[in-house]
């Protein structure tokens, strides 16, 4: 009887190992699940985020050339009507909407059809939206989309009534000796800020370095 006692014992302890080794494997594949879950989760996220950082990065401007501008008096209490620069795409990569302002009104830009936006900053005032056209140089395409080869010149206030004396209030115009900044907003990509300082004489063309 005592060894029959012990052998149903033996069988008990076996099917218990058994059920604690079966739970063990269930656990451990449970585990190994959800690591494999994080991490072709972390990989779509981290694929996801190098796609978003290219196509931002491939529809980045990036200035080409120097500044210059136009005064709208000249000399030593001058002013400047109109500021003109070149910008082209930096990588070669998605195309970026240049299509000028429909229409402006007192320097700024009130039409719907332009998608980079031009903002003016000095010490005394911040202008929003300013009116500016654009032209082509060298390889052109036709369209206002700015490829990897072309190269566009933008002007704001390019337009007699809609120039920087417009744009600006009277007892602040952008005069001699003055840090500006122009902030260019495409729809996609970084921003590109362009940050000079008038010289203390007006000349009627300017390089502004």
């Amino acid at each position: 009887m005592l060894k029959k006692f012990l052998r149903h014992e033996k069988g008990i302890t076996g099917l218990e190992t058994a059920i604690i080794l079966i739970a063990f494997v269930v656990v451990a594949a449970v585990f190994a699940y959800t690591a494999l879950s994080a991490g072709l989760f972390s990989t779509q996220k981290g694929q996801e985020a190098v796609y978003s950082g290219l196509k931002e990065a491939q529809s980045t401007i990036e200035l080409k050339g120097s500044v210059s501008a136009t005064a709208a008096s000249t000399g030593a209490s001058g002013n400047i009507s109109q500021i003109s620069f070149t910008v082209a795409d930096v990588l070669g990569g998605q195309p970026v909407d240049f299509t000028p302002p429909s229409g402006g009104t007192g320097g700024t830009a009130n039409g719907t059809a332009n998608k980079v936006v031009i903002n003016y900053i000095d010490q005394d005032q911040t202008v929003n939206n300013l009116y500016w056209t654009v032209q082509a140089l060298g390889s052109w395409d036709g369209s206002y989309q700015l490829n990897g080869n072309e190269k566009f010149q933008i002007t704001i206030g390019g337009n007699a009534g809609n120039n920087l004396v417009n744009a600006l209030a009277a007892a602040h115009q952008l005069g001699v000796n003055k840090t500006f900044s122009l902030i260019i907003q495409t729809p996609a990509g970084a921003v590109l800020e362009i940050q000079r300082t008038t010289p203390p004489y007006m000349d009627s063309i300017m390089n502004l370095r």
